[in-house]
């Protein structure tokens, strides 16, 4: 990819994803994308789209490697930087029962998903995996770490981000109105709870918390944050379970079982961010290049998703993200009245 005869052709589609990247982070500085909650990785994957469905054709052939390095290395890169916006004192804000509510949120739901989509559904494991993976987890950030562990192709990943970012979208308005209409009897820390353990993307958590009050937005960040956490035990759970169910379905007698290193990473830089060492200033530049990243990984995918391949999955990866958002508003609603009882 980076040897003497195409290392000007691979940064030049480096360069162009990063360009698309830039408008997409100039974009989300309107008003209208702040008060939608909309991220620059979301902006940035529907411009790749855009692209990919009208002038694909006028990009020269060679810049192809720059994009697919964007969508493996920067993602994976992105990911583990993903670590500096955490911490593991942040846990011990919301105590045993925030952890036992993300667990229960993200096993069971990935674990419906997975059932539903491929056993009812008949709906291929790859696309399964990474619309369950982005509904329980974190959004488009699970679903960009959950595509390279299962070789999944960009169109699917672009499947699933759109999946959850409707329906996340959805929630963001829903979960506040509900509440102030007298509809969900909980108070409002355990309210916070409820949205940081059920919406899917942070950025649709933080605006839906915000809606309702500073107690609310706190306890649903702190929740989200437990929640992304678990991307990593995920991913290296998913990987075991994987290489298991190949080896049970082949006749090869040992299935290679691939360790997602860029997930230990991102637990490292997540310890090491808890000690403190950084200033605020340099995690907050920390962030703004991982934010950048990921808006890149996101721009490739896009550029790499075309029309016609959704037209080959259909509406079955929508039915399923719907029925796990169904899920999410009443299963979620009593995780959560079960673990704050405990």
């Amino acid at each position: 990819m980076f040897n003497k005869e195409n290392r000007k052709d691979t940064f030049s589609g480096i360069l162009f994803v990063a360009l698309f990247a830039c408008a997409a982070t100039f974009l989300s500085e309107f008003h209208i994308f702040k008060s939608l909650g909309i991220s620059p990785l979301i902006i940035g994957i529907v411009l790749g789209m855009i692209y990919a469905n009208t002038l694909r054709n006028k990009l020269p052939h060679q810049w192809h490697a720059g994009i697919v390095f964007s969508t493996k290395t920067i993602l994976r890169a992105g990911i583990v930087l993903y670590g500096f916006r955490l911490t593991f004192q942040s846990i011990e804000e919301v105590g045993l029962n925030g952890i036992i509510i993300s667990f229960l949120i993200v096993s069971l739901t990935f674990i419906i998903g997975y059932i539903v989509g491929v056993k009812f559904l008949k709906l291929d494991k790859e696309t399964t995996i990474l619309t369950s993976a982005g509904s329980s987890i974190c959004g488009a950030a699970a679903v960009l770490a959950t595509e390279p562990v299962i070789n999944a192709k960009p169109y699917k990943s672009a499947i699933a981000v759109s999946t959850v970012v409707l329906f996340g979208t959805i929630a963001m308005f829903l979960y506040p109105f509900l509440y102030k209409a007298g509809l969900i009897p909980l108070d409002e820390s355990t309210m916070g709870v409820y949205i940081g353990a059920t919406i899917h993307e942070v950025a649709h958590v933080v605006a839906a918390g915000n809606a309702i009050g500073s107690v609310a937005s706190s306890d649903a960040i702190v929740v989200k944050m437990i929640r992304v956490m678990m991307i990593a035990p995920f991913l290296i759970v998913l990987s075991i379970w994987l290489a298991k169910s190949a080896k049970n379905t082949t006749s090869s007698a040992k299935a290679k079982i691939t360790i997602p290193w860029f997930a230990v990473f991102f637990i490292v830089v997540v310890g090491f961010n808890s000690f403190g060492l950084l200033s605020l200033t340099t995690i907050s530049t920390i962030n703004a290049i991982d934010t950048f990243a990921l808006t890149m990984a996101m721009s490739a995918l896009g550029m790499e998703t075309s029309i016609d391949k959704f037209k080959n999955v259909g509406a079955k990866p929508i039915y399923l993200a719907f029925i796990l958002f169904l899920w999410l508003i009443f299963g979620g609603f009593y995780l959560v009245k079960f673990a704050i009882t405990l």
